[in-house]
């Protein structure tokens, strides 16, 4: 157990599993477009990924835990993940 946790650690994953840039994605949302809705275009193009990395690598496990949600106007960040990275969530 130790050895994992030092790995992922070292890997810069949390306990829920994300990585660097499953946060960046979420900070980005949040800090720069107030949570959303924000394009997947925009997202990629702010943070430096691909658009279609974005929508097949990370956006559908942080849908699966329940910190984004596609509307037909964007994605948006939902509570939880305000809660896990440790910002206030200001219910709109």
């Amino acid at each position: 157990m130790d050895i994992a946790k030092t790995a992922l650690d070292k890997l810069e994953i949390d306990e829920l599993g994300l990585d660097e840039i499953d946060r960046k994605i979420l900070k980005i949302m949040i800090e720069k477009y107030q949570g959303g809705p924000v394009g997947v275009e925009t997202i990629a193009t702010t943070i430096g990924e691909e658009t279609e990395t974005i929508e097949d690598v990370y956006e559908p496990y942080l849908i699966q835990i329940g910190f984004i949600s596609r509307t037909l106007r964007g994605r948006i960040v939902l509570p939880g993940a305000y809660k896990h990275l440790g910002y206030e969530y200001d219910e709109k």
